[in-house]
């Protein structure tokens, strides 16, 4: 990626990752893009994330949530800005897919403010109130509540 032309490989996140993730969620939460992850609420959901590693740096994370055994979301997919626009966005949502279609996950949604990278990657808009389950988890307790600008998007499996 940087300058050697190879792709970023997307695994399981391991325990040691965690302190990276939570860097890397922290830079888009600076900008307002997502909520901090701390690395404690990190490593508590360790097995719902995938990392991008470049050379054995993290590069980019991403994770994954289940709703139902059909309804899961895609959340927290974040890339270090210099490794932006070289696929490895994608690939950390191709590689969410694929395990989420292994777990017999019929849809999947994610909120998001980047509505054309997810469009790129075949998800529609939809309503947020589709997703009252998301709701109740997550977003009573998000300081955006009464001033969501995110974007839901779906995709079937």
């Amino acid at each position: 990626m940087s300058g050697d032309g190879a792709e970023a490989i997307v695994r399981y996140a391991l325990l040691s990752d965690a302190g990276a993730i939570a860097a890397i969620t922290a830079e888009y939460a600076r900008e307002g893009i997502m909520l901090e992850r701390s690395a404690e609420n990190v490593i508590e959901n360790i097995r719902n994330f995938f990392v991008a590693e470049h050379q054995g740096e993290v590069v980019g994370c991403c994770a994954v949530a289940f709703y139902t055994s059909g309804l899961a979301e895609i959340r927290s997919v974040a890339v270090l800005s210099n490794y932006k626009r070289r696929g490895t966005g994608r690939l950390l949502v191709e590689k969410a897919e694929e395990i989420l279609k292994e777990e017999g996950v019929k849809e999947v949604f994610v909120l998001t403010l980047n509505p054309h990278f997810f469009g790129k990657l075949g998800y529609s808009e939809i309503k947020k109130e589709y997703f009252p389950q998301k709701i109740w988890r997550d977003c009573t307790h998000c300081p955006k509540l009464m001033a969501c600008d995110e974007i839901a998007m779906v995709k079937n499996l």
